[in-house]
């Protein structure tokens, strides 16, 4: 029978804090904001609107929109307003699905921390050790 070393996590817990459905493609500030502002706004946002609500000059929004647009998250429509060129953002289906099983990704994180801040209120020490003064 083979005796597992101290430390190692039980069966079926391997990576348990692993989070996996962080999404490496909006789990980036820019794009964690760009892809807020449009599900906020299903019907689109012009790109202008978009650079407000993000903080972002034209060639940070244009690079990120860029990524999030090769990932099929965000579709870009050009058009015209008044004979002036107009650029719509908008999120699409898939990254909406993305965007949500990212979240709930997420709430899993907060809820584990906060699980482990109070856990850790509760406890003085550890296996006989104190906390180290900052």
């Amino acid at each position: 029978m083979k005796t597992k070393p101290p430390g190692t996590a039980e069966l079926g817990t391997e990576g348990r804090f692993a989070y996996e459905g962080l999404d490496r493609v909006i789990h980036e500030r820019a794009r964690l904001s760009v892809l807020t502002s449009l599900l906020t706004n299903p019907k689109g946002l012009t790109f202008g609107d978009l650079k407000q609500l993000c903080a972002l000059t034209d060639g940070n929004l244009s690079r990120h929109l860029s990524v999030l647009e090769k990932a099929k998250m965000v579709e870009i429509l050009k058009g015209h307003d008044r004979n002036r060129p107009q650029t719509i953002c908008r999120i699409t289906a898939n990254g909406r699905k993305r965007y949500l099983e990212y979240l709930s990704t997420l709430e899993q994180v907060v809820k584990d921390a906060a699980k482990g801040t109070k856990e850790e209120s509760t406890s003085t020490s550890i296996r006989g050790l104190t906390p180290r003064e900052a």
